[in-house]
């Protein structure tokens, strides 16, 4: 990696560091997730502290260090803060986005664009787009990038064609009547539908009562794998 570069990013988290500065998570387009220190930022005067936010899609420059880079120059490009704080479900499903993406990054390379341009695509849908669906279209989207998605139509255990009406992600999604664990989930094939169609990029209707089931499948899966709880998701569920 060279000395300094610039890369578009968008901040996933950030701590206080030191007596002024904080320390920026950032999902960079081509260098993976970064923890970089932004000097001064907690001061009044600094140049560009109120830019280093969630919800914004940066140019950044930044200088690589022993331990962590240090962003020198921060320009936004695309501001989505202002619709998502406005409406607490939009603002917890964009949460839940950033949370996700800093687990689901070690499954990619750090030169994979992908989930950078993904969270980018998703905070702009998140404007207008029903958020619920919206999110779990990133996460399937997502997971299947990660090469660990949901089987949604054939059994995940024996291959047997679907529809099916159970599902654990402990075998992988859905299950036959022979494969289905104890404790799997009875569910709406139909509900399974509608998540192999988000995973794969095409429109869906669901009825409220399949997008709510649909989105704790797919929140189950998730977490499953991850093999930790993601807070914004539990928020979700309040």
């Amino acid at each position: 990696m060279r000395e300094n570069y610039r890369d578009r990013a968008v901040v996933i988290r950030s701590y206080d560091f030191g007596e002024a500065d904080r320390v920026i998570v950032l999902l960079t387009q081509h260098h993976g997730l970064v923890r970089a220190v932004a000097k001064g930022v907690r001061r009044a005067k600094s140049r560009f502290g109120s830019r280093l936010q969630l919800f914004v899609n940066l140019d950044v420059q930044l200088y690589v260090g022993k331990n962590l880079a240090t962003i020198s120059q921060a320009d936004t490009v695309d501001y989505f803060g202002a619709r998502l704080i406005e409406e607490y479900e939009r603002y917890t499903a964009a949460c839940a986005v950033l949370e996700s993406t800093e687990r689901l990054i070690y499954a990619d390379g750090d030169g994979d664009p992908y989930l950078y341009n993904a969270v980018v695509a998703t905070l702009e849908q998140l404007q207008t787009e029903e958020p619920t669906q919206t999110l779990d279209a990133f996460l399937l989207q997502a997971m299947r990038h990660a090469g660990w998605a949901p089987s949604l139509f054939d059994c995940a255990q024996c291959q047997r064609p679907g529809p099916h009406h159970a599902f654990h992600p402990a075998v992988g999604g859905a299950a036959c009547h022979e494969c289905r664990p104890p404790g799997a989930a009875e569910v709406d094939p139909e509900t399974l539908h509608h998540l192999w169609l988000l995973a794969h990029g095409y429109p869906t209707n669901p009825t409220n009562v399949q997008r709510q089931e649909g989105h704790r499948l797919a929140r189950a899966h998730l977490q499953w794998h991850m093999e930790r709880h993601v807070s914004a998701l539990r928020v979700m569920e309040q």
